[in-house]
């Protein structure tokens, strides 16, 4: 037999950073905490890819949509100058 030991893919447990973390506060004036829980494209990312808890997600999905409210976050991806708009030509 050889020495080699086969070893399976055992996932990490997930947990949630704000039940870890007391002092971490989700609000929707720190758009730098919410910008983790967001794609690039704009879209809030679930709880089952988090490890958020759902006491937490809820408050965070609530809080994003404020800080998009208040403008602090984008809705979509910021787009670059080489995007072009369409213009109707008289």
């Amino acid at each position: 037999m050889s020495n080699n030991k086969v070893r399976k893919f055992v996932p990490r447990k997930k947990f949630c950073r704000f039940c870890a973390d007391k002092n971490l506060v989700i609000d929707y004036k720190r758009p730098d905490i919410l910008s983790q829980f967001v794609t690039e494209r704009g879209k809030i990312i679930g709880r089952r890819i988090t490890g958020t808890c759902a006491k937490h997600q809820r408050a965070l999905t609530r809080e994003i949509k404020r800080a998009r409210q208040m403008a602090l976050m984008y809705y979509t991806t910021v787009h670059s100058t080489e995007v072009k708009k369409k213009t109707m030509s008289i």
